[in-house]
């Protein structure tokens, strides 16, 4: 699956992303194979829960290691209109690695359901943290800000869009570094698409006018990620989605009193309506962003490499420790025992 990030030795950002796309095209024809199946696993509980399908925790009962199973009923996928989606998030998944990118260890179906098996990162999702902390120190916001780049540099190198960037679909690891993760609407784009996706306050411009675009989507997630982590609240506020697009499309943004004037002088420069104006969609890509100077303290090959000291971490007593994901009722997980097997589904997954 992909470069192995952990074999990377010494190698700097760069020379690793050349070393990743080397071999992308063969590894994007590949299928793929998983030799592992539901029974291997004891599940422990529900860590979260999305249109489709579930995340539970569970355990390997040979290894006795910790994975968090994305559960899809083929059954909702299909009704929902999410085959294409769903497809390109295992075959994302099966070709990238990356420190700060959640890596894929196993993915197998059954007759009712697909499984996508995750490393389990316990410290939680970001979003849950934000809420409790209420907003993050300006040295935290950079240093998760950091890795975020990091990791959309990589997947932009094997022109692949992220498209869903959040607090949510970020989890944070028992050492205090991220993972991005949730690629259910990655996709590999050589050029433009025009598909509407993400989340209301996260969508850029371009998405919302209905207008071809390419990575300069993330660029400008990342933007709204920022600002969110250091305000503690969006940069694009409202109660109806419409009035959130308003005021996208406007690209007006306020900033609160304690930001500093790099931070606010980035975020301008990331939440900019004009395309040719916005950083990673220069002439200089993503280096625009790197050596900006709110990013002057950063080592970017010492966060690669995870040797930067984190600011804060999240408390974890063990490898299946879940106290950082919220117990919830699920209405999906009492549909799932009365799903049945259709064969004719079959054929919307033969590559799986």
């Amino acid at each position: 699956m992909g470069v192995e990030w952990e074999k990377c030795g010494n190698d700097s950002v760069e020379e690793y992303l050349t070393r990743s796309k080397n071999d992308i095209e063969d590894r994007w024809k590949e299928t793929g194979n998983s030799n592992a199946s539901i029974t291997d696993f004891t599940i422990i509980k529900n860590l979260g829960e999305g249109s489709f399908g579930l995340v539970k925790l569970v355990e390997h009962k040979q290894t006795r290691q910790f994975y968090a199973m994305k559960m899809l009923i083929k059954a909702k996928v299909i009704k929902l209109k999410q085959v294409e989606h769903t497809m390109n998030e295992k075959k994302v998944l099966s070709i990238i690695s990356h420190p700060f990118l959640v890596n894929l260890k196993y993915h197998f179906k059954d007759p009712i359901n697909l499984y996508m098996l995750m490393e389990f990162i316990n410290g939680g999702e970001m979003f849950y943290h934000l809420q409790k902390q209420r907003k993050f120190s300006e040295p935290l916001t950079r240093f998760f800000g950091a890795q975020v780049v990091l990791a959309f540099e990589y997947l932009h190198y094997l022109e692949i869009l992220f498209r869903d960037l959040k607090p949510e679909n970020i989890l944070i690891d028992a050492h205090g570094f991220l993972k991005v993760t949730d690629f259910g609407f990655a996709k590999r784009v050589k050029g433009r698409t025009w598909t509407l996706c993400g989340t209301p306050e996260y969508l850029a411009p371009e998405i919302i006018m209905a207008k071809g675009y390419g990575g300069a989507v993330d660029w400008w997630a990342v933007g709204v990620l920022i600002y969110e982590m250091a305000a503690g609240r969006s940069p694009f506020c409202a109660d109806q989605p419409i009035q959130i697009y308003e005021k996208i499309v406007a690209g007006k943004v306020k900033f609160p009193s304690h930001f500093g004037d790099d931070i606010k002088d980035l975020v301008r420069n990331l939440l900019q309506v004009d395309l040719s104006r916005r950083f990673g969609n220069l002439k200089n890509g993503v280096h625009d962003i790197k050596n900006h100077a709110w990013f002057k303290s950063t080592d970017w090959n010492t966060i690669f490499h995870r040797k930067e000291i984190p600011p804060w971490k999240p408390d974890v007593s063990n490898a299946g420790d879940s106290r950082h994901f919220q117990p919830f009722d699920s209405e999906i997980a009492k549909e799932e025992s009365k799903q049945k097997a259709v064969e004719d589904y079959d054929k919307f997954f033969a590559d799986f």
